[in-house]
């Protein structure tokens, strides 16, 4: 039925004339309650009004809709219907307040209007999903101080259907060991086991938020992402770091530092160490709070000075005989400069020197050596005559110039020195025979390097492989053997001249023997008389006709003897 204008009175509502044949009029209606789902279509009958009565004449009536919410709704003959569009649906999130309250007017001819209530209550429906505040991916910092069941952060979601939500972790989130919900409806994330920043530094965890309360169940999720901040956990760790096992958490074994100093002298600076300065810093990678350095007390350590800033140690005093104090034991000890109570302590050891006066030297600046080739392996290196070749440093500074801390390496070069030949401690040389061919030849550079005060020296080995069985040639340089005297009574001369020297030294050797005795039998007389006729008198060194200083003991009394 076409809608018709309303009076001048009722201008802002919607109209509609009815001509009704006999009706009850406006006494007819009163106020009415009823309900609509939100989202329903354009036209869906929201109430109907009262029907006609019998009596009554034929006047007229008109009815309007008015008030703030009218627009939602027209009049359908005396049917109540929704007035929606495609651009205005009736959204029951959107309005104000969930009831839409109309006002009805009843005008009869001739009568004044009269008004009636229709509230309408518009009933939800679940047509809206939760979601998380914010990014679908969330980020929260945790320190890894945070105690274990302490809340660490907290993940909300909305529903806009005012809908319970349950919270839970996805335990096929990769941390989802590290967080538990604190209850189901509060979204509190709560530590459930203790955070390391040394090891991991980023966490990942999936929360879900889920309707309870619907038939639909309704989730939303959130991917979390948790960065670990450092705490001030660690203690000081002084570098380089050795792990003390492979795949454990990163704890480091202190290295011991060494340095050389010579005796009776000062050096100009801080002493160099191996495998580096003394230098520690905060097992905290993140925090590096300042480290501060000092010597523990030792029977040496007044003779050193340590920069508390830098870890640089200082000889203050020389040392006098590397015999009485062949080494030096400090303990370094590094601490938070902000929490002395983390600290490390490392070993420092100096080691006291004779002064070196001469490098090590190669005899000869060039050596010839052969070797044949064969199927085996290994084999020695050999020079002329077939002598096995032995190179040795000679070193002026150590009794008959063997130094034991030179060592003997070959050079890195040419011919592939490194594959197929190799020093030995001893400075005897090794070649892989079952990789080399008669004929060739190679140039071996051996270095020979004085471990302690770091000098070198090097000489040329000119290698000649020889063919299986082959001897090594005799040396050019030695004399050609006498053409007058026939080579076995040389070699017979030179045996009997062997044999005499030997007998004339082993009669030497016993006679010198028979008179050591003699002189310490007369020294052991003389110690027993003195020690009768002076049974108070200490024994001590005395010098003895050979000159050889000796100590004498005697029931524990000890007498000088001149």
């Amino acid at each position: 039925m076409a809608a018709a204008s309303c009076p001048a009175l009722l201008a802002a509502c919607l109209a509609l004339h009815l001509a009704t044949a006999r009706g009850d009029g406006c006494s007819g209606f009163g106020n009415l309650f009823t309900e609509i789902v939100e989202n329903s279509a354009h036209g869906s009958l929201v109430a109907r009004l009262p029907p006609p009565g019998d009596a009554g004449g034929g006047a007229g009536l008109q009815l309007c809709l008015v008030g703030t919410d009218a627009a939602w709704f027209y009049l359908d003959g005396r049917s109540l219907r929704l007035n929606v569009s495609a651009g205005r649906a009736l959204d029951r999130e959107e309005l104000e307040s969930p009831v839409l309250m109309v006002a009805l007017t009843c005008a009869e001819d001739g009568s004044s209007p009269v008004e009636f209530r229709i509230i309408v209550q518009v009933l939800n429906e679940n047509d809206n999903r939760p979601h998380f505040q914010g990014a679908t991916v969330l980020t929260h910092n945790v320190s890894e101080l945070a105690p274990v069941h302490s809340v660490v952060f907290s993940a909300q979601a909305e529903d806009a259907d005012g809908d319970t939500l349950m919270y839970v972790i996805d335990t096929a989130s990769p941390d989802a060991r590290f967080f538990r919900i604190d209850l189901p409806n509060s979204g509190r994330v709560v530590l459930a086991r203790a955070l390391d920043f040394e090891s991991r530094r980023h966490l990942e965890v999936v929360v879900t938020a889920v309707e309870m309360n619907t038939r639909e169940r309704f989730n939303a999720s959130a991917r979390v992402r948790v960065n670990v901040l450092d705490g001030d956990d660690q203690y000081p760790q002084f570098l380089p770091c050795t792990p003390r096992a492979p795949h454990s958490p990163p704890v480091c074994t202190s290295p011991v530092y060494t340095a050389n100093i010579t005796e009776g002298q000062l050096q100009g600076g801080p002493l160099s160490f191996s495998p580096g300065a003394v230098y520690a810093e905060d097992g905290d990678r993140g925090l590096r709070a300042a480290i501060t350095y000092s010597l523990l007390a030792g029977q040496e350590s007044s003779r050193f000075h340590i920069d508390n800033v830098t870890g640089a140690i200082t000889l203050l005093r020389a040392v006098e005989s590397s015999r009485q104090t062949p080494e030096i034991c400090l303990s370094v000890m590094a601490s938070q400069v902000n929490d002395p109570s983390k600290y490390a302590v490392a070993r420092a050891l100096v080691r006291v020197l004779a002064p070196n006066r001469h490098p090590p030297r190669f005899p000869r600046a060039r050596y010839r050596a052969f070797v044949p080739a064969a199927p085996r392996r290994a084999a020695l290196l050999l020079t002329f005559g077939g002598q096995v070749l032995a190179l040795h440093a000679h070193d002026p500074d150590f009794p008959e110039g063997l130094n034991p801390q030179v060592r003997y390496t070959l050079s890195h070069g040419a011919n592939q020195s490194q594959q197929l030949f190799q020093v030995m401690p001893n400075g005897l040389l090794v070649a892989q025979a079952d990789q080399l061919r008669p004929g060739q030849s190679y140039h071996l550079q051996v270095l020979a390097r004085d471990e302690e005060s770091g000098e070198t020296s090097n000489t040329t080995v000119e290698l000649e492989v020889l063919w299986p069985g082959q001897a090594a040639p005799r040396d050019p340089s030695e004399p050609p053997p006498g053409r007058g005297v026939p080579a076995g009574a040389v070699a017979g001369g030179a045996g009997a001249l062997l044999l005499l020297g030997a007998v004339l030294l082993l009669a030497l050797l016993a006679l010198r023997a028979r008179r050591r005795r003699r002189r310490q039998q007369r020294t052991a007389d003389r110690a027993a008389l003195a020690i009768e006729k002076h049974p108070n008198v200490s024994l001590r060194w005395f010098q003895p006709v050979s000159g050889t200083p000796q100590k004498v003991r005697g029931g524990g009394r000890r007498v000088t003897l001149l």
